[in-house]
């Protein structure tokens, strides 16, 4: 099998796998209990939430651990308007993801004035629109530092000043899935993660919520993650998130350039074919990880369907909107429409992947974009 749809989810590292397992069968205690090893396993989350934080250039205590990116993401948009007196604007970009932009669809039901930043046909959030929008009653900004879709690279300093300028009461959250440790920290008033996109179990991500910044709690309970998210902390989830960030640490550079290298094999591979499109930014000024194509005159499902019974897993977009019927939100807003739309694959890879995978998967689909042609010309 050739796995390229790292962006849905990653495979788990051996060694935060293994250290799951570890503290599952021998560190398995509550870490709210009193007793010793349940306070010697409250000091590693504490170990562990201080390694995710320096990543992030936060401080321990501005890190929440929650269940994913979802929760992350809900949390500070739901959470810090709860905290804040009356309602007003809410901006989210045209390009989020579902968990973005269905809260976003709640507010608006919920009486807030909510609007959409337009994204340019690369799909980042073009900044003098943004500025359109912001008015003396916006509460938050919501802007994904890396499109899940296409790859685009969102200018988050710049958008923060932004604010600052013009907006200096209005938050900004920053939906980083797909970004952490692949791009550089940036200021913010909160930013999400995903321990899966990252090669962690699923079931864990993190809030980074800076010092300053009130947050209602999404569950109460008994208080845990000081009081911001109540529920028995998933030890063993945590500890494999630390494990993960830390290798990706030690070898950022490294796993970079293995990514960009697969990414580049492949478009240069798949340009070769008749009537191809790249989606999103050039190969310089997107994601390491991400790539998006159009084959014109084939639809993508049925390629998508075509490569996977040969063992080539690839997507036409976000998992968490794989079984939704209709057209792509994303590609709509940046103006990807037609058999472009329709034509459109996701690829993203891991540290994990090969050039020569790349080359494989290029001749494959080459093989059944030119039969699937073929059939539809009929």
């Amino acid at each position: 099998m050739i796995y390229f749809d790292n962006s849905a989810t990653t495979v788990c590292l051996p060694k935060a796998a293994e250290t799951a397992r570890a503290y599952m069968l021998e560190s398995y205690f509550n870490p709210a209990a009193a007793y010793a090893p349940a306070v010697q396993l409250e000091r590693d989350i504490s170990s562990a939430r201080a390694v995710i934080a320096a990543e992030l250039r936060a401080e321990p205590s501005e890190l929440i651990f929650t269940s994913c990116g979802t929760e992350s993401n809900n949390t500070a948009i739901f959470g810090s308007l709860k905290a804040m007196r009356g309602k007003g604007r809410v901006i989210v970009s045209a390009v989020e993801h579902p968990s973005v932009y269905e809260a976003a669809m709640e507010l608006r039901e919920a009486g807030y004035d909510v609007r959409f930043a337009p994204v340019d046909r690369t799909g980042k959030v073009i900044l003098s629109e943004l500025a359109s929008l912001l008015t003396g009653d916006t509460r938050l900004v919501s802007v994904m530092h890396v499109n899940n879709e296409s790859g685009a690279i969102n200018d988050i300093d710049d958008i923060y000043a932004l604010l600052r300028r013009n907006a200096p009461d209005c938050l900004l959250h920053v939906d980083g899935v797909q970004a952490f440790m692949k791009e550089a920290p940036v200021k913010c008033d909160m930013y999400s993660v995903s321990g899966h996109k990252l090669h962690a179990p699923k079931g864990i991500g993190a809030l980074l919520i800076r010092k300053g910044v009130r947050v209602k709690p999404y569950l109460i309970g008994g208080g845990q993650e000081s009081g911001m998210r109540s529920g028995t902390s998933n030890a063993p989830s945590i500890m494999a998130f630390s494990a993960a960030v830390s290798d990706y640490a030690e070898h950022r550079a490294e796993y970079r350039e293995a990514m960009l290298a697969v990414k580049k094999r492949l478009f240069s591979n798949l340009s070769r074919i008749r009537d191809v499109r790249l989606n999103g930014p050039d190969m310089e000024h997107s994601a390491a990880h991400i790539l998006n194509m159009s084959f014109m005159g084939v639809r993508g499902e049925v390629l998508l369907n075509a490569l996977s019974e040969k063992g080539l897993c690839v997507s036409t977009g976000s998992a968490c909107a794989a079984h939704k019927r209709g057209k792509n939100r994303i590609l709509n807003a940046m103006g990807i429409t037609g058999d472009r739309q329709d034509g459109a694959i996701r690829f993203s890879f891991s540290h994990f992947n090969t050039v020569e995978e790349a080359d494989i998967a290029a001749q494959l689909i080459e093989e059944h974009v030119n039969l699937l042609r073929r059939f539809r010309r009929r």
